[in-house]
């Protein structure tokens, strides 16, 4: 069977409440100079400056999916030993203990306005 919809995701949003702390504290996260990511729709929208495409991943162990969780993606590190130590620099909130799945490693947590994210390490 085809199909004209690519399983290819073009772009994750992620909510947040305030721009200016939100781009400051993802700029903070990631590593790069806000004033180098897009803001756009009356500066409603900012475009993280990013490496690719994200990829896709089913998860059915929480199938009661709540609006605080699970991770709807992860980010992806080649030392998750050093993103953790990163975060707690940053004061992140809700960094949960390393989690081994055999071909993942990760660790969520949250940004300020308490969606949850993943980092996670590829085996």
């Amino acid at each position: 069977m085809s199909s004209p919809l690519s399983t290819r995701v073009g772009q994750v949003f992620i909510p947040v409440s305030d721009m200016t702390a939100a781009v400051g504290w993802y700029a903070e996260l990631f590593g790069f100079d806000a004033d180098t990511g897009r803001l756009g729709h009356e500066d409603t929208i900012f475009d993280i400056p990013t490496e690719g495409p994200p990829y896709v991943c089913l998860d059915a162990n929480q199938p009661d999916v709540l609006p605080s969780g699970p991770a709807r993606c992860f980010f992806l590190t080649d030392d998750l030993e050093a993103t953790v130590a990163h975060l707690g620099t940053l004061d992140v909130a809700h960094v949960s203990p390393i989690e081994d799945i055999g071909s993942l490693r990760f660790v969520t947590f949250k940004d300020p306005d308490g969606n949850v994210l993943m980092a996670a390490e590829r085996r």
